[in-house]
């Protein structure tokens, strides 16, 4: 039987402490970002948000096999907007 955490949700429940191996450049960059204090939130959001995209790649697979593959033009549809919205003014880093 699961024990109670096991079956939280990513994102919920406590937190454990792991220890993992980060690329030097990604440790810096994640420490200029947050600071010392930051890092392992920092951390954890980005593991949830790769969950996250995980389980949507999965949903779309899932979703193909039943209903076929996505029309190219909504395909494309999506991709023009996803540029639109990375690329709006609100988005871009002022120094």
């Amino acid at each position: 039987m699961a024990s109670r955490h096991e079956q939280d949700k990513p994102g919920q429940g406590p937190a454990r402490k792991v220890s993992v191996s980060l690329r030097a450049s990604n440790v810096r960059a994640v420490r200029e970002r947050v600071g010392q204090r930051g890092f392992s939130a920092y951390v954890d959001a980005a593991v949830e948000r790769q969950v996250e995209r995980d389980l949507l790649v999965e949903a779309l697979a899932a979703n193909e096999a039943r209903a076929g593959p996505i029309p190219q033009e909504f395909s494309d549809e999506a991709a023009a907007v996803f540029r639109e919205v990375k690329s709006a003014p609100e988005l871009s880093k002022e120094d």
